[in-house]
Parts: C-alpha cells; sequence; structure tokens
C-alpha cells in the first residue's frame, strides 16, 4: 500500500516505566508489557511512518534502563523519537537518544511529513510529578505555531492539559503550566489535535476547541475511580490495576486525523476474512457507490 493512498501513520507507545524493578533486567513486568507492544506493532502489516514514545520511558531517569530501550527499538523500520515525562531524567534521555532535537535545552522540535507537522513538547521538570510549560516552552512553541498557520499540526505532550476527574493525577486550573499551555494554543486554528500520556488511561475531550486524547500507557493502569481524594482518609481505593498494555495508531489522511487504540493482550479470533464472508464484505462496498 503506497504511502500516497495510506497517508501519515504516526505509532505512539507512551509510560513504558522500565526500571521500576530494577534487579528484575529482562524480565521485568513493564519491561516485558514493552517487548510485546513494541512485536505487537511490528507485526501490523501497515508499517508507520515514525514512533514517538511520548514519556516517562524510565520509571526513575537511570541510564541503563534507557540504554535497554534503546536496544529495544533500535531495529524499528522507521523513525523513533522520545520526548521525556514526569519520571525521566532529560539529560540521560538525550544521551541515549542524541539524535533527539532540542530547543532552548527543552527536548521539543517539529517534525514535517506530507504536508503535516508534528510538534513534540516537553512539559518535564526535575522534582514535579505534574506538568511543566514555562514561558521559554511557550515561546518556542509559539514561534512554530504562527510560521506556520495554515499547516495541520499535531500536538504531542505527556502531560494532557485537561482536568480528568481523577483526583490524584489531575492539575489544578489555576496552575501556571497549565493556563500558560491553554494560552498558547487559543486560536490556533492549524492544531488538528494534541496527543498525550501520563493518566495511564484512555481519554478524549477538548482544549480550547482542540481534540484531545490520551494513549494508555504500556505499564499497568491508572483505575477509572472519579471521587475526590481526601489525602488524610486511606480509603482502599483501587489505584493501579493491571490492565493491558496499549498502542496508539494516528492516521492522517485527506484533511482528517483518526486515533486507534489498540490493547496488546492474547484474544480469540473469532471471524477471518475467508471465501463464506466474501458477499457481506461485496456488499458493504457495494453501499459506498
Amino acid at each position: 500500500m503506497t504511502s500516497e493512498k495510506r497517508g501519515v501513520l504516526i505509532a505512539q507507545i507512551t509510560d513504558t516505566h522500565i526500571g521500576f524493578e530494577p534487579e528484575a533486567g529482562e524480565n521485568e513486568f513493564n519491561f516485558v508489557r514493552f517487548r510485546n507492544v513494541l512485536g505487537h506493532l511490528l507485526s501490523q502489516s501497515v508499517v508507520p511512518d515514525l514512533l514517538i514514545l511520548s514519556g516517562d520511558l524510565t520509571d526513575g531517569g537511570q541510564a541503563d534502563c534507557y540504554a535497554r530501550i534503546r536496544t529495544l527499538v533500535e531495529d524499528c523500520p522507521f523513525p523513533v523519537h522520545v520526548i521525556p515525562g514526569n519520571h525521566d531524567n532529560r539529560e540521560e534521555m538525550l544521551k541515549a537518544f542524541p539524535e533527539c532535537p532540542t530547543a532552548d535545552g527543552f527536548a521539543q522540535f517539529a517534525i514535517e511529513l506530507d504536508g503535516l507537522r508534528i510538534l513534540c513538547l516537553d512539559s518535564f521538570e526535575p522534582g514535579r510529578h505534574g506538568g511543566a510549560f514555562c514561558e521559554v516552552r511557550a515561546k518556542w512553541l509559539a514561534k512554530e505555531l504562527d510560521a506556520h498557520p495554515d499547516t495541520p499540526t499535531v500536538l504531542f505532550v505527556h502531560h494532557p492539559p485537561v482536568i480528568a476527574g481523577i483526583d490524584w493525577m489531575d492539575p489544578k486550573p489555576e496552575e501556571a503550566w497549565f493556563t500558560r499551555f491553554h494560552a498558547t494554543v487559543a486560536g490556533h486554528k492549524q492544531i488538528i489535535s494534541i496527543q498525550a500520556g501520563h493518566l495511564h488511561r484512555l481519554l478524549h475531550s477538548t482544549v480550547e476547541g482542540i481534540p484531545v486524547s490520551v494513549t494508555p500507557a504500556v505499564a499497568p493502569a491508572v483505575s477509572l475511580d472519579l471521587r475526590p481524594l481526601d489525602i488524610d482518609i486511606a480509603d482502599k481505593r483501587p489505584i493501579v490495576a493491571a490492565e493491558p498494555p496499549f498502542y496508539s495508531l494516528h492516521l492522517w489522511r485527506d484533511g482528517t486525523l483518526v486515533s486507534h487504540f489498540q490493547p496488546v493482550g492474547h484474544w480469540q479470533t473469532l471471524a477471518r476474512f475467508e471465501d463464506h464472508l466474501r458477499p457481506m464484505m461485496k456488499g458493504l462496498f457495494e453501499e459506498r457507490t
């Protein structure tokens, strides 16, 4: 299948958290899940144009963990791009991926592919769990957007700039990084989507009228519980669960972006395209005329 017919296909893997079990090595739970996710992605018949690892590559910024990740993705038949999350170490990440572009010391860069611009943003601040988006980063993003007002653009950032309702993961709406991000993207109609990670759950929302999607993690999921949380009362609510790992595929074609979210596990195939299904398929295609 040609790229002209298929469009641009962007793969996203997020929140691998390699190094959560530092003594486990190749048998680490998160590393096994990452290996399975990458293997599933590489087994697909349609090869992505690029892969974005959208933050929290490691659990503690360990150099050896970045080296293991680098080795695992080395043979990918497409470019692999990285941005940091709150569990990362920017300096160690850039040592392992020295080809990663930077702007003003941040892992922020633009990718141009067949009429689509992809802007990868750095929301990491050492010692902070939540997002960061300082004036320097905002100025860079504003400059990139102002320079290409008519080119469809997708933003990738680790921290989703939304209030998800999972109390212990959410920013406060008055946080400086949060309001600055919203103000920077406001009015830029060329931004067709914002893609994020961090929440370890599938989520859809909007920011200043722009669609936002969160790809679920490779590492275990954050449990879905929308009750307010009182930090003084340990109410035994579920926090993390070993739900299946995910990756996503974002397809840009004919002026539209479509995002697919793929869980990875052992599923029973209930139907295949065999001869007895040809009449059904023929009927479906005939309906399109």
